[in-house]
């Protein structure tokens, strides 16, 4: 072994800590080394799957030079190193719980719009269905102010005075009320 290696299995996890914290990266590396399988265990038993350990594990793992700086020499560094990963879990579960609570309802809304959507077809459907039956005139007018023409603008359209249009809009929708209420007979 090198005389490096050697020193730095016989230096605490303290004094590693210590450096790591300062910036070097061999003692981070060591201080990992010591610890990652210890720290993916209680991840394990934090998370109960693999996978959410894993991530859990490495996301600490990434974490730790940023926090290595927190770390003061009154409490072991496995003990801090624990705290830090229940910290984690917290956060990963309040994290998972705000995600879920966030898209909760979703699926009800789509539903909803989905439902209103085919109401929106099935009744433009019948209006379409229906003005067929109405007369050129009336269609025509009707249809240009369903385009949100306002009555002046149809009456220009259709050169026809504002009142015309007026007027057959007013047929228009007696002849659909009579469409309807026929079929609602049957």
């Amino acid at each position: 072994m090198r005389p490096t290696t050697v020193m730095r299995m016989m230096t605490s996890d303290e004094d590693l800590a210590e450096a790591a914290a300062g910036g070097d990266a061999a003692a981070f590396s060591s201080l990992l080394d010591r610890h990652y399988d210890r720290l993916f265990a209680f991840c394990f038993r934090l998370t109960g799957a693999r996978s959410d350990a894993e991530d859990l594990t490495q996301d600490i793992c990434a974490a730790l030079p940023a926090k290595l700086g927190s770390y003061q020499r009154r409490a072991k560094v496995t003990t801090w190193l624990y705290r830090v990963a229940v910290n984690a879990a917290h956060d990963r579960r309040r994290k998972r719980a705000t995600y879920t609570k966030a898209t909760e309802g979703w699926g009800d809304w789509e539903s909803n719009r989905t439902a209103a959507n085919r109401e929106t077809h099935a009744q433009l459907d019948w209006l379409t269905a229906a003005m067929n039956q109405l007369g050129d005139d009336l269609r025509d007018t009707l249809a240009l102010i369903l385009d949100d023409m306002t009555h002046a603008q149809a009456a220009e359209v259709l050169g026809i005075s504002e009142g015309t249009v007026s007027w057959r809009i007013s047929e228009a929708k007696k002849m659909l009320r009579a469409i309807k209420q026929k079929e609602d007979m049957t």
